[in-house]
């Protein structure tokens, strides 16, 4: 029988906090998402969250923590092994979808704080995902040219920002059409469009 969260030791009881907020933030506008709701959705008093985090923006920052932690995670393992610089990029393709899949409150929550005009501790943590992320692309995509798999010509950097766009447009998309799991059955089909505008074959002799 699984613990119930007033039972927790303190460090699960914040991981449990942070997977509240997601899973709240996969129904509801994350700006909207109050101590409150967080406290009625884990069956706690607003007093017992507080105890462990003080103030919603450090359990925002806790959140940020928890989707950097996870998604490069989630994308490195994708590629380990793989020798092909370019099937690593749709390894990591696939696997970042399929956490969006899986988490559809994340890309919510990053796109609010993004939004958000004043500096934050949540926001600085996004934008450093997405340099960590930009920077591992970066270095894959240089061994895809140094392979011949991809053009020697190819712009590496646009070529990082663009397989992020590709992404979240694809997510956009989805949520828009209130369709998480069209993000699945439409993400090769992107990548394969994507690819072929990298692939060193597309060069002229």
């Amino acid at each position: 029988m699984s613990l119930r969260p007033k039972n927790l030791p303190a460090e699960e009881r914040r991981a449990v906090t942070v997977e509240a907020v997601v899973e709240l933030a996969a129904s509801q506008n994350p700006s909207e998402i109050t101590t409150a709701a967080i406290a009625k959705h884990m069956q706690l008093t607003q007093g017992a969250l507080f105890r462990h985090f003080p103030s919603k923006e450090a359990i925002w920052q806790a959140t940020m923590e928890w989707v950097a932690e996870r998604l490069l995670k989630r994308v490195e393992r994708a590629a380990e092994g793989i020798d092909s610089p370019l099937a690593a990029l749709r390894a990591m393709f696939m696997a970042h979808v399929e956490f969006v899949t899986e988490h559809p409150g994340v890309p919510r929550m990053m796109f609010g704080e993004l939004q958000r005009s004043e500096p934050t501790a949540a926001k600085r943590m996004v934008k450093t995902l997405l340099e960590h992320y930009q920077q591992r692309l970066h270095k894959l995509i240089e061994a895809g040219k140094a392979r011949g798999e991809m053009a020697a010509a190819l712009d590496s950097e646009a070529a990082a920002l663009l397989f992020i766009g590709t992404i979240q447009g694809l997510v956009m998309q989805s949520l828009l059409a209130d369709d998480v799991p069209g993000m699945r059955r439409n993400a090769a089909r992107v990548f394969d469009i994507y690819s072929r505008g990298i692939e060193g074959r597309n060069e002229t002799t």
